[in-house]
């Protein structure tokens, strides 16, 4: 079933079909951000990882575009018990230049949408201090930190819990 645009401000909430979704794995983040880059479009579909499943990326995945309809960033919505909780990045070339905000609400009212009782949550790396202010100042707040199984290892994150009653 397609799921119908969502606006906010200047943000606008699509399916993330194949075509974006072989973009974003097109997108290549500087260190120490690198850790965020997507494996190449072929591999992500032979793997069924992620949004290269098609059942996860209809169920799970989202775009969001700009005012000008520009593909800038993705969301996760992963529903756990009672929590959606949120995967989510910007386009390389747009972070940290203050659009976290307005990006972030956007989000969140989309999750709100989907699952209006459930709790948002996300986890961020502890390291990522740039994303942590973002999160903050969008209403998430650091509830645990813990370790993650990563590719390497472990990685200590934070789970942030969006606190605010509405945007």
């Amino acid at each position: 079933m397609p799921i119908a645009p969502r606006h906010s401000k200047s943000y606008t909430i699509v399916p993330l079909d194949e075509h974006l979704a072989e973009q974003l794995c097109s997108w290549q983040y500087e260190p120490p951000y690198n850790f965020y880059n997507w494996t190449d479009w072929p591999q992500m579909q032979k793997n069924g990882r992620e949004f290269g499943d098609p059942a996860i990326r209809a169920h799970q995945y989202a775009a969001v575009l700009d005012a000008e309809g520009a593909f800038v960033g993705f969301a996760q919505f992963f529903p756990l018990l009672g929590v959606t909780r949120l995967g989510l990045g910007m386009r390389p070339d747009l972070c940290g230049q203050k659009n976290g905000l307005p990006f972030l609400q956007a989000i969140v009212q989309e999750a709100r949408r989907r699952a209006p009782k459930d709790e948002i949550d996300l986890e961020v790396h502890t390291w990522n201090y740039r994303a942590i202010r973002a999160y903050e100042k969008a209403g998430f707040r650091i509830t645990d930190t813990y370790e993650r199984p990563v590719g390497h290892g472990t990685e200590q994150v934070h789970c942030m819990v969006y606190t605010l009653d509405n945007l």
